[in-house]
């Protein structure tokens, strides 16, 4: 694995349950502001997506994209994330 595929699977380790980022964005953070095809690629080879939440990474505009397991997938993904997170914080708030 090389140190550019590290960096990206750590930047998308960061994003927040329930939120998105664009490829675009995953690649600026790890350094490589105009790869985000590479970045891509690499989700597309993502040996741990139930830990590296790369569901989470959108193409600009917030179209979908791929996803390993389908985009119908990820969608459902992202719902039951948002869904967590307001309970949480419904939860949360006092």
């Amino acid at each position: 694995m090389t140190e550019f595929a590290r960096r990206v699977f750590r930047v998308v380790s960061t994003i927040p349950l329930g939120e998105t980022r664009s490829y675009k964005w995953v690649a600026k953070k790890s350094g490589r502001p105009n790869a985000y095809r590479a970045v891509g690629n690499i989700l597309n080879k993502n040996p741990w997506p139930v830990i590296i939440p790369c569901h989470r990474v959108v193409k600009c505009g917030n179209d979908l994209g791929g996803y390993v397991f389908g985009v119908k997938k990820k969608v459902l993904l992202l719902s039951r994330e948002r869904k967590i997170k307001e309970f949480l914080t419904a939860r949360l708030v006092i």
